[in-house]
C-alpha cells in the first residue's frame, strides 16, 4: 500500500470507531438543556461532597502534614547550625493545614451545596 492509503485507512478506522462508541444526548421534553444539566447536576452533587469530604481533603491534609512536619524538622536543624529560626515556611504550612482541616465545615455553604 502506498503512503497516503496507508493515512486514509486510519483516518477511516478512527472516524468509525468514535462514531461507534459516541452517543447523542438530547434533552428530554421541549428541548430544556439546562434544565437536564442541572437534574443532573442536582443528582450527582450529594455523591461529590461525599467524595470530596471523605477523599480528597484528607488526602491533601496528609500530604500538608507531611510537608509541615518535615519543614520544622528541616527548620530546627538549621537553627542548631545557624541559631536563627524561619518561621514564615512552617507558619505557612500550618495555616494551610488548618484551612484544610476545617474547610468541609464551610465549604459546601461558601459554594452553596
Amino acid at each position: 500500500m502506498t503512503k497516503n492509503k496507508k493515512y486514509v485507512l486510519c483516518l477511516v478506522v478512527a472516524l468509525l470507531v468514535c462514531f461507534a462508541f459516541s452517543t447523542t444526548a438530547f434533552a428530554a421534553g421541549k428541548g430544556d438543556v439546562a434544565g437536564a444539566i442541572e437534574n443532573t447536576w442536582n443528582d450527582a452533587s450529594g455523591q461529590i461532597k461525599t467524595v470530596v469530604n471523605k477523599v480528597v481533603f484528607p488526602a491533601i491534609d496528609l500530604i500538608l502534614a507531611v510537608f509541615f512536619f518535615a519543614k520544622l524538622g528541616l527548620s530546627y536543624f538549621d537553627y542548631r547550625k545557624s541559631g536563627q529560626f524561619e518561621w514564615a515556611a512552617p507558619a505557612i504550612l500550618f495555616a494551610c493545614l488548618v484551612f484544610t482541616l476545617t474547610a468541609p465545615l464551610y465549604i459546601w455553604d461558601v459554594i452553596g451545596l
